[in-house]
């Protein structure tokens, strides 16, 4: 089996999602996705990682995100690059569930779980207006949650406080106003739901510190991104500081930022973005290095509909998965993910359901491909040999000039 075609999508609706399609000679095709920036996603994997895929076998998922990332690092990896990287491993390794008619949980070890419990964030899409409701009524947008199974929510709480100062000061009028909707849930339905709350990274850390401990009577499920994460030692200062569990998330890309965050305790509860720290591949590496520290992972979400069936295998697979984030204002009847994909996730009484069919889960609907606006570019040819040592030019030219062959010895 040989891979014959890489092709980027994108729709005119959700104008930050990209989706890959990885075809074969044999006619399976694989799906991936990433958000954000896709004329640069769609540029790293059509000039730096088709030409390097266009021929090979599919299958050979490790080799394959070795080389892409040597491609990658060799100017820089963490950014569009790791996007690209991400989609494509996620592709791969939906030819390889769909080869050997697995789901992908079941090639990367097995089940601990056939669902996990999800937490909503208040996105909103269409009728649904759950972002506004998370600020303004808060109480009710908790009790609606709950009439629905799910007994945990996140919303960034603190954005707009951020936004008058860029995170430098925060007033005692302004900190009175930002945890009124944590008092509005806990007086409406006390502990029955449990709170995250997203910082997105806007405040430095006397701010944050400030806010965690107003917010710690609230008994939050964790603190995510309330200072960047560009610095460990002031994450294990604010852990010191707040009860609530810190929370280090999507803007780590790879095992190798994830680590040292890990290993220094910085990051309590751990939230790799499967879509943009490097795929399924980098994604399972990372759950283990925060299963050597006793951590829990919770995968971050709030894209597309792919990247949650590919974090419910990660979800279903690794024993240290917590919780998983969703938005149901995205998901259901009335969501846009079943727009573009069939099936969408499947999530009853607040828990995610494990993919039951070989592969990722899902797959485009056809008629995506010819939506008004639809743009797809597609790669079809290998590369000439890349900069970087494991296909060098440099490397053929030393062998053409009469580097010395080692013979195998023979088995005695």
């Amino acid at each position: 089996m040989k891979i014959t075609n890489i092709s980027t999508i994108n729709v005119e609706e959700i104008k930050q999602i990209t989706w890959v399609q990885v075809e074969t000679d044999i006619g399976i095709t694989g799906l991936g996705e990433t958000f954000f920036g896709p004329s640069a996603v769609s540029g790293c994997i059509h000039e730096i990682f088709s030409p390097i895929l266009i021929g090979k076998n599919p299958l050979n998922i490790e080799k394959h995100w070795k080389n892409m990332f040597d491609m990658a690092n060799a100017f820089g990896y963490a950014g569009a690059e790791f996007r690209a990287i991400s989609a494509i491993d996620m592709a791969l390794w939906d030819i390889l569930g769909k080869f050997t008619k697995q789901p992908i949980y079941n090639l990367l070890g097995g089940m601990c779980r056939d669902k996990i419990r999800t937490y909503n964030t208040a996105g909103q899409y269409g009728e649904n207006k759950d972002s506004e409701l998370a600020i303004t009524d808060a109480g009710t947008l908790a009790k609606s949650l709950l009439d629905e199974g799910i007994t945990a929510m996140k919303w960034a709480f603190t954005d707009h406080f951020a936004d008058q100062d860029r995170g430098n000061t925060i007033s005692d009028e302004d900190l009175k106003l930002m945890i009124k909707p944590f008092e509005d849930i806990r007086t409406q339905v006390g502990n029955k739901m449990d709170i995250a709350n997203d910082g997105h990274g806007r405040w430095n850390l006397n701010s944050a510190i400030r806010i965690g401990k107003a917010m710690d009577k609230f008994n939050l499920l964790w603190q995510e991104e309330l200072i960047q994460p560009i610095n460990i030692e002031n994450h294990i200062i604010l852990a010191n500081e707040i009860t609530a569990p810190v929370c280090v998330s999507e803007r780590l890309i790879s095992k190798f930022q994830f680590r040292d965050y890990i290993k220094a305790g910085a990051a309590e509860i751990v939230m790799p973005d499967l879509i943009w720290t490097g795929g399924i591949t980098e994604t399972k590496k990372i759950s283990i290095l925060a299963e050597t520290e006793q951590r829990p992972i919770a995968p971050h979400d709030m894209t597309g509909p792919v990247n949650i069936f590919a974090c419910a295998n990660i979800c279903m697979n690794v024993p240290n998965a917590f919780i998983m984030e969703t938005c149901r204002a995205f998901n259901g009847e009335k969501g846009w993910y079943k727009k573009f994909v069939d099936p969408i996730p499947s999530i009853i009484d607040g828990y995610l359901i494990a993919p039951d069919i070989p592969g990722i889960g899902t797959n485009l609907k056809p008629e995506v491909l010819s939506l008004k606006g639809t743009k797809i570019i597609t790669s079809n040819k290998p590369g000439e040999p890349h900069w970087g040592g494991f296909e060098s030019p440099l490397f053929k030219v030393v062998n053409e000039k009469g580097r010395k062959k080692v013979k195998p010895k023979k088995n005695l």
